[in-house]
């Protein structure tokens, strides 16, 4: 229906009639082809303007609400958008391309979460800081909607909520790392999430046991009925290897001839090959352990006859046994490099034995004076066993 539109008319004179679904009001007096539909029900219409695209084929272009933009701007956007057609530009196409660009939902579970399960080991931990608080804040948005301001306020929301810097900085890590895949992949020009400042990360905690505390806990991991658990402590105390590095160690990759561990690629968080040698400490230990000759791996759970994919609820029962309730495994790793540089070991050293993949991680021992020595393990054999380095784990220990 052509009509002479004003704005008195578009605010309370356009209705849908009784029996139809929607209707048309094209604006006879203003820009040709633009119109304003009506539907049944609804108070609030749209403009449009209508146009061929180059295959011949007839286009609407949405111009808005007629609750949000006046008769006048309508116009005016209609003139724009008819001159940017006799010029060339296709609105359809321009809308379909932006559609193609995948909301960051549909990129993260169907194209990020696929790709890191074969190459980051923690990529559960970002499925659920993803499950948790990153797809409520940008799961609906298309990747290139997504801005730094969003990234940036889900950041401060997260330390808002009383957690950690270090997880709120997480977080951000996870959506920096995915969209630096999509702008790889070609899904995005540039990434939002580059360069924020992240929050002051303050998660150094020093749990290293003193000479007492040492002595306590040698004395249960001696004597305590878990001999596996007890067994793997004493290796990570002996050696500053990680804790899924000695879960998953096999006999094959043990050589108590030639007194060394290799840590596969597959194991290291460094995804790199590493030689750890064994000290006495540690030989007795493995010689100690009975699945030798008879498992693939070294450690295996009695009741799975597996290798333990966690300790976590034996270690405690352990830890609060020796009275160090506070005591973590990993503390295990950090108390082997500190007692190599409380004795002189020189901190590359330690870097070389612990598998830093940065050197800088190592400088929290820094503090402790240290100089070259020819061996820095067996330092941990005479700490450990009191100077005789077999009399240090008894045969209970098996």
């Amino acid at each position: 229906m052509r009509v002479t539109l004003t704005q008195s008319i578009v605010d309370t004179e356009l209705k849908c009639p009784e029996g139809r679904r929607k209707i048309e009001y094209s604006d006879s007096d203003g820009v040709k082809s633009m119109f304003v539909e009506c539907r049944a029900g609804c108070s609030d219409h749209t403009y449009y303007v209508r146009y061929r695209d180059p295959q011949g084929v007839t286009r609407l272009v949405r111009l808005g609400r007629t609750s949000q933009i006046s008769l006048a701007d309508a116009r005016r956007e209609a003139k724009k958008k008819k001159a940017e057609i006799i010029l060339g530009a296709d609105p359809a196409a321009e809308r379909k391309a932006k559609k193609a660009i995948p909301l960051y939902s549909e990129f993260f579970e169907q194209r990020y979460l696929p790709f890191v399960s074969l190459r980051k080991r923690s990529y559960k931990r970002d499925k659920e800081l993803y499950d948790l608080r990153i797809k409520a804040a940008i799961g609906n948005l298309r990747l290139n909607q997504i801005t730094r301001e969003r990234i940036q306020s889900l950041h401060s929301s997260v330390r808002e909520e009383g957690l950690a810097a270090s997880t709120a900085n997480h977080h951000v890590r996870v959506i920096r790392y995915s969209l630096n895949l999509a702008v790889e992949w070609g899904l995005l020009e540039r990434n939002p999430a580059s360069k924020i400042k992240m929050f002051h990360e303050d998660n150094i905690v020093n749990n290293v046991p003193d000479d007492a505390e040492l002595e306590r806990l040698l004395n249960v991991l001696r004597t305590d009925r878990n001999k596996t658990v007890c067994q793997i402590a004493l290796v990570l105390l002996n050696s500053a290897a990680r804790l899924a590095e000695v879960l998953q160690l096999r006999w094959v990759d043990c050589s108590i001839e030639k007194r060394v561990m290799t840590i596969r690629a597959s194991n290291s968080k460094s995804k790199r090959v590493r030689h750890v040698p064994l000290n006495d400490v540690a030989i007795e230990v493995l010689q100690n352990v009975p699945t030798r000759a008879v498992h693939e791996y070294v450690f295996v759970n009695k009741r799975t006859n597996k290798p333990y994919t966690t300790i976590a609820k034996q270690w405690d029962r352990i830890r609060r046994k020796a009275g160090l309730p506070h005591l973590r495994i990993h503390d295990l790793r950090h108390a082997a490099c500190s007692y190599m540089a409380a004795n002189g070991v020189s901190l590359w050293t330690i870097a070389t034995v612990a598998g830093h993949s940065n050197p800088s991680i190592t400088t929290r021992y820094a503090h402790i004076p240290t100089t070259a020595v020819a061996s820095a393990l067996n330092v941990l054999s005479t700490k450990i066993a009191g100077g005789d380095a077999l009399a240090g784990v008894p045969k209970a220990v098996q």
